[in-house]
């Protein structure tokens, strides 16, 4: 961590068309996290990564124009589930409280854009499981995520797809973990 910047000069919002500059950064720096991590992070494809810029699903985090993190949204099973995914900050970022302010970010607008919809996310990390459940989330079997075969799909390019499968879907390395509007 970089004791010299504060989280005030971190600028997070909803990104759009002006940041797709960002694309390879953003893959590159999950990619590179995931390698230190040793855990599994599903790949995206650039168009993927890009789609969500578009589309204003995905929350972007710059000092000035320097990335710094990122995470983007994606509705499930005719918009009844919707999943936070793809978090990520920038290693001289971390440890000031950024992936909170990306997440809860990110959550919100979950919240305005599929009011009704329960919101999950899988994950092997301590800190995005801790934010999670800061948000309201509950940790969960993946029999109540959804059953969205295209959500699953994308687990395949994890290196943890095969405990994935052989348990079929029962089990993995990631927690799951759900935030229910209605429960609240």
């Amino acid at each position: 961590m970089n004791t010299e910047i504060t989280i005030d000069e971190i600028k997070v919002q909803v990104a759009d068309e002006r940041y797709l500059e960002y694309v390879d950064t953003i893959l590159t720096t999950i990619e590179d996290a995931a390698k230190v991590r040793g855990t599994g992070i599903a790949r995206r494809s650039p168009e993927y990564i890009a789609q969500k810029i578009k589309e204003g699903k995905a929350i972007i985090a710059l000092q000035g124009t320097e990335f710094a993190g990122f995470c983007y949204i994606e509705s499930w099973g005719n918009k009844k589930f919707v999943a936070n995914s793809g978090l990520i900050v920038v290693d001289k970022f971390r440890g000031l409280g950024l992936a909170k302010r990306i997440k809860r970010q990110a959550f919100e607008l979950s919240r305005v854009r599929y009011p009704d919809a329960k919101i999950f996310g899988l994950t092997t990390g301590l800190a995005v499981m801790k934010i999670n459940s800061e948000l309201g989330y509950k940790p969960v079997t993946f029999s109540e995520l959804t059953d969205d075969e295209a959500f699953w799909k994308g687990c395949q390019s994890c290196v943890n797809y095969d405990i994935l499968q052989r348990t079929s879907r029962k089990h993995c390395l990631c927690t799951g973990m759900l935030y229910d509007p209605k429960a609240k």
